[in-house]
């Protein structure tokens, strides 16, 4: 969806903010109340702004680490790719999962309290993925950057 400058500073408005009203957001954009209004609707209603949450701090939910994880496949047929796919669903501390190029088939994001928590994961739910050949992980030291805004153009 095509949008101009006006759409660009509302979703930069929202991403900054997303509980801002509308009226805090119409005059931060230079809009009619009403205007902004239809704008927004408009970008939700496009898929633009996909929904609305809430960034819950991970280290006050008790889950400061993050380890990423290479998973390779025995093979990369499409049955396998769906079956995997599926399952790692289900894992909750699996934050993201990409499908990739390269060495491995998948990278994840999973979130742990510790140490003794990402080897409970590995253990009883990682490791018993369909199709699972090989599991690599980095554990990170600490965050260095983490956005959620994306940037605009």
């Amino acid at each position: 969806m095509p949008f101009d400058r006006y759409d660009r500073l509302i979703l930069e408005a929202l991403q900054r903010d997303g509980r801002k009203s509308n009226v805090q957001l119409a005059a931060e954009v230079h809009l009619s109340e009403s205007a902004c209004l239809r704008r927004v609707r408009a970008l939700e209603d496009s898929g633009m702004i996909d929904r609305y949450t809430a960034l819950v701090s991970q280290p006050k939910a008790g889950l400061s680490g993050n380890v990423f994880v290479n998973i390779g496949l025995h093979r990369e047929e499409q049955s396998e790719l769906a079956a995997f796919e599926e399952a790692v669903k289900s894992i909750p501390e699996v934050m993201e999962c990409y499908l990739m190029t390269g060495e491995f088939d998948y990278l994840l994001r999973v979130v742990v309290a510790d140490m003794a928590d990402f080897e409970r994961i590995h253990k009883e739910a990682l490791t018993r993925l369909p199709g699972v050949a090989r599991v690599n992980s980095s554990v990170t030291i600490r965050t260095v950057q983490k956005k959620t805004e994306l940037p605009l153009r």
